[in-house]
């Protein structure tokens, strides 16, 4: 059984526990026996009968996609995967209803009048207003008013449900691994101001300033009741540090050379190519010389094999992510330069999950300097788990 450890979590009862837990269970079985048994008949049934007709190997993953559509095994797979995305936040949102009360009062205690700093005019974006992410309804803007923070509370419990475990008791594995992988392998780099872009609930804010308690973190975000909720989650766990924002990442209410480092954790796949661009601009803008942006993110299908970029191009066709095939279709290196950073300023790396590896495997990580992506357990939401992220540092 899966318990978040902060006191803004929502408190299923034992009948509520019983299905998140079922949900946890079902993911998890899907993506890794279920996925596990896809593979196995593409590589034995569906792979050779596509070589057969076309005297070659499935190149991309959209041949890949095309060839397995129809097979049974898919069939069985898609269809259990969609079921269980609803499922979660069917398990979820009934809770955070009931709870909204206790919720809001202790948001109100831990915020003490001193709240994010929210916009009564702010216009959500279209990539957020327009579909359901995730399957989530309503998506992330979704609000009954200015102090509403139910939809941040549905993300939390819902995150901890979807991923079963994987981004650990406080949905804070990839910031934790990946600050610490940072901090190991640039131990000179002293950020004084981090900024978060699309932070959400701050949960992967967290580790930076825990990381560089020196630091100025600030978080930003489009929606509000993720901010309303982050705030107040951030604050009971003892990151006062954290300034919250509503903000576009695309258009940066801050001065040329603001930060020291611009970070993104799974956000840049729910933002349109022409968005994407925009973010990367500001992001060089803001940075200080010697700054680093840093972007984790799904990585790109150029640097995988057919099988693994089709795995993991199935959100943009099944689970309302329509921007993301598009943008793991590009090379991160030249959207970068694109941005105006150089390229011989590019980085990326391939993380180990904190949670599931431990301590010493990112650490081993950090002191290596392989940077390709070749265990297909990169980005994949499944035991083994690692993380890929990429950027530039300003010249």
């Amino acid at each position: 059984m899966l318990v978040l450890k902060h006191e803004m979590r929502p408190s299923p009862t034992a009948d509520e526990q019983a299905r998140q837990n079922f949900v946890m269970g079902l993911r998890s079985f899907v993506l890794n026996d279920l996925a596990s048994d896809m593979r196995h008949a593409y590589e034995t049934r569906i792979a050779p009968a596509f070589a057969r007709t076309h005297q070659r190997p499935p190149a991309t993953g959209s041949e890949v996609h095309r060839a397995i559509r129809g097979d049974a095994m898919f069939a069985l797979y898609s269809a259990l995967r969609v079921n269980a995305q609803r499922l979660v936040w069917d398990s979820v949102i009934p809770v955070v209803a009931r709870e909204r009360p206790r919720l809001e009062s202790i948001a109100a205690r831990a915020s003490g009048g001193d709240g994010p700093a929210l916009r009564d005019d702010f216009a959500l974006p279209s990539n957020v207003t327009a579909v359901d992410v995730h399957l989530l309804p309503g998506s992330y803007g979704r609000s009954d008013g200015r102090h509403d923070l139910t939809t941040g509370a549905i993300y939390d419990q819902g995150l901890a449900v979807f991923s079963f475990g994987l981004m650990g008791d406080n949905l804070d594995d990839i910031g934790s691994s990946i600050a610490r992988f940072i901090a190991g392998r640039y131990p000179d780099f002293a950020p004084r101001d981090i900024l978060d872009v699309g932070c959400t609930i701050g949960h992967n804010t967290a580790p930076w300033a825990r990381h560089y308690p020196y630091a100025t973190v600030t978080a930003i975000d489009v929606a509000a009741p993720g901010l309303i909720y982050g705030d107040a989650r951030a604050k009971l766990q003892g990151a006062g540090n954290i300034r919250f924002a509503q903000m576009d990442a695309t258009k940066l209410d801050y001065p040329d050379a603001s930060f020291d480092m611009v970070f993104s954790s799974m956000f840049l796949h729910e933002l349109s190519l022409k968005q994407i661009d925009a973010v990367m601009r500001e992001a060089r803008r803001v940075l200080r010389p010697g700054g680093l942006m840093l972007h984790m993110e799904l990585p790109p299908n150029p640097q995988m094999a057919a099988y693994d970029a089709f795995y993991l191009d199935w959100d943009a066709y099944y689970n309302e992510e329509p921007f993301s095939k598009a943008f793991r279709d590009q090379e991160p290196r030249k959207l970068c330069a694109k941005a105006g950073f150089d390229p011989a300023n590019y980085v990326q790396f391939v993380v180990p999950s904190l949670g599931f590896f431990g301590a010493q495997a990112v650490d081993d990580a950090a002191a290596m300097q392989d940077e390709t992506v070749l265990d297909d357990n990169t980005g994949r939401l499944a035991d083994g788990v690692r993380w890929f992220c990429f950027g530039a540092w300003q010249s």
